[in-house]
């Protein structure tokens, strides 16, 4: 049932070439979290506590998206003075740019909305605007090897006409999932840093298969240097943070991780598939967080406190506590990703469905999809909730 962990094409060791990526963009996340902290808090840059959804104590910086944006550039520059073949290095830079170019838009975008909060319906042009920097440069959906199972052929034509939409999809939602999870100190990039370290093992994986001269190099890159900018990042954020990632963070790191999960939509439809799974925190809480405002009747894009984390916290569970069992629910999802991707793709199937199945269980079961007043979830007893004080700070 379970496919060759290592690949025939190329060996393990083939990944260690880009090194520098990781070195050069952890550090430069680092020094550049540092500055912008300074002039955050220089220009009154910060995120103000109220009394609905931010309850932290104090202003705290923004820009902290700003600074692992510009880890992330420098990491994948890195990687592209690493390519050991050269001759595939016009296409594997057309992809790198055009995801960094679309990066640099979900980042400004949300840096926008930081400063000036900006509407909703803005905000997603501004996504949907980043989107099309994938589609300019080709990173589409392979579709056409997800109907040669069954005897189909597709047009290019048609296949490009449903790949957009989906490219259009999986940003958007990406963007405003992660932007949705970036409710407590820490709990975004931590997520997202396990979400692509486990893209980075599929990503090696990959490689070794050798299926794609110009998608193993781009996957492994941007993986490494995304990894490197968000590690570059957390030391500034963890509890009690420092400075904030804001919408420029989530954003931008939403849409770098849609575009790895577009790029495993590659060949194998069971690798797109564990890309998917492994992102299945974020697409959790939303879920949880769309379908419970729609069945109390609650706008659907206004923020509330009744996210999976809020909840943990107002059932008495400690903030670093409520980050640490997500840190563990992502990493359950990251490694069922991985089993996903060494089975074949009939059993994967089952087992997606399974995934899905399991996961609004137990939503249902844990009670996450009530609510009680404007903007709360809903709570247990006052003496369960008596364990320990909550300290949220919701800042998305």
């Amino acid at each position: 049932m379970f496919g060759e962990l290592v690949g025939p094409k190329r060996p393990l060791s083939w990944t260690l070439q880009f090194w520098p990526v990781l070195v050069l963009s952890l550090l430069c996340a680092l020094a550049a979290t540092w500055l912008v902290k300074k002039i955050a808090l220089k220009f009154d840059i910060v995120d103000k506590p109220n009394d609905t959804v931010k309850t932290h104590k104090e202003p705290v910086a923004y820009l902290g998206g700003v600074a692992m944006l510009a880890g992330t550039i420098a990491g994948t520059l890195a990687g592209i003075y690493c390519l050991p073949d050269h001759r595939q290095l016009l296409p594997v830079m057309k992809w790198l740019f055009g995801i960094l170019a679309g990066a640099s838009i979900a980042c400004f975008v949300g840096l926008i909305d930081d400063i000036l909060d900006i509407r909703p319906t803005r905000k997603m042009l501004g996504q949907t605007i980043a989107a099309f920097t994938l589609i300019a440069v080709g990173i589409r959906p392979a579709l056409r090897y997800f109907v040669d199972p069954f005897g189909w052929q597709i047009p290019d034509w048609l296949e490009i006409a449903i790949g957009v939409p989906i490219v259009i999809f999986f940003v958007l939602g990406a963007t405003n999932s992660l932007n949705l999870l970036d409710g407590l100190d820490g709990l975004c990039g931590g997520v997202t840093a396990i979400i692509t370290f486990g893209m980075l093992l599929l990503a090696v994986h990959r490689s070794t298969w050798g299926f794609s001269d110009v998608g193993d190099p781009v996957r492994v890159i941007i993986c490494l240097a995304l990894f490197g900018g968000v590690c570059g990042f957390l030391p500034f954020n963890r509890h009690p943070a420092k400075i904030f990632m804001g919408d420029a963070g989530s954003m931008m790191l939403g849409f770098t991780i849609a575009a790895l999960m577009i790029l495993f939509a590659e060949q194998v439809p069971r690798w797109w598939m564990a890309s998917i799974v492994i992102f299945g925190l974020p697409i959790l809480d939303t879920a949880t967080a769309m379908v419970r405002r729609a069945i109390n009747k609650r706008p659907l894009f206004v923020s509330d406190r009744g996210h999976i984390y809020d909840q943990m916290m107002d059932r008495g569970i400690p903030l670093n506590k409520t980050v640490a069992i997500c840190y563990l629910l992502a990493g359950l999802y990251a490694l069922t990703g991985i089993v996903i991707s060494q089975i074949r793709t009939r059993y994967a199937v089952f087992v997606y469905v399974g995934v899905c199945v399991i996961s609004a269980m137990l939503v249902w079961k844990l009670d996450f999809l009530k609510m009680e007043g404007l903007r709360g979830a809903k709570r247990k007893t006052i003496s369960d909730a008596q364990s320990g004080p909550s300290e949220p700070h919701t800042h998305c």
